[in-house]
């Protein structure tokens, strides 16, 4: 299959996904009280041509107190530091970017943050990547054996290896500096290039399995009691969040250095947070 193919065929995937979270997250909250529904922003880089995006963002509901779908595909080049960073980028620094990215930080301190995204990316090489994790403000053991056997569930199903993912995420999602990790992992993956059909199939898995994993571990606790000491536990982990994010990060860093738009790069931060 041609380059310009693939492109095609993920882009035109990610664009799809957005609106099967969107769609499915808005029936969450209709479906529990709430009438919110996202506002969309289209944006573009500074030189049409080499694209944008479009971020969707829904606030102050009765499920979530924020979450943002954003998709974007975008290409250009990469600043000469920047490059060195990026696999098949070194010699010139042009590239092509699509992909889709949620944060959902939930107004029930008891159901824990979630993140995913997943991208295809083309230097003078070409390559998926991606993942799912969860940031629990509270220990829940039962949770996290159903969240990681489905992940697992998931790479097996796929030929994938569950194992190396993890680790990875595990060691992703650390925030040095405070010698902690962020949640309780989840699957990461990069440099899928082996076979791009098989690949780009796990990418849509992946895609689906979240829909499918978010609504159920909403669904199982939306209706848990909590009071204000539970909420302001939530705005200290959201605090680690919003370190990790702005610290470690790839994708904010990838953003930055390809000319993205900021509200879009930002909207993984939450909308309270506190720091003791």
């Amino acid at each position: 299959m041609k380059i310009e193919d693939k492109k095609k065929f993920s882009e035109k995937w990610f664009e799809y996904l957005q609106d099967q979270i969107c769609d499915c997250y808005e029936s969450i909250e209709k479906k529990f009280g709430g009438s919110q529904k996202f506002l969309a922003t289209k944006w573009s880089k500074s030189k049409k041509s080499e694209g944008g995006g479009n971020y969707r963002i829904l606030k102050a509901g009765k499920v979530f107190d924020k979450v943002g779908v954003n998709k974007s595909t975008v290409s250009g080049k990469f600043s000469k530091k920047f490059r060195t960073n990026i696999l098949g980028a070194q010699k010139d620094g042009n590239y092509w970017a699509s992909g889709i990215s949620v944060v959902a930080h939930m107004k029930n301190p008891k159901i824990p943050a979630m993140h995913f995204n997943t991208r295809f990316i083309v230097t003078k090489k070409s390559w998926f990547g991606g993942g799912i994790d969860l940031t629990p403000s509270f220990k829940d053991k039962k949770e996290e054996i159903y969240f990681h056997s489905k992940l697992k569930e998931l790479c097996n199903n796929n030929r994938k290896n569950y194992n190396k993912y993890k680790i990875w995420c595990d060691k992703y999602f650390f925030l040095k500096h405070r010698n902690e990790k962020r949640g309780i992992g989840g699957i990461f993956f990069d440099y899928e290039k082996k076979n791009w059909e098989k690949d780009f199939q796990f990418v849509r898995e992946v895609g689906i399995g979240f829909i499918e994993l978010s609504s159920h571990i909403i669904k199982n606790k939306i209706k848990l009691k909590y009071n204000k000491r539970d909420k302001e536990r939530q705005y200290l982990k959201r605090g680690r969040y919003i370190e990790f994010n702005l610290l470690y990060d790839r994708g904010t860093k990838f953003g930055l250095n390809s000319g993205g738009n900021i509200e879009s790069i930002l909207m993984s931060l939450p909308p309270n947070a506190n720091w003791k």
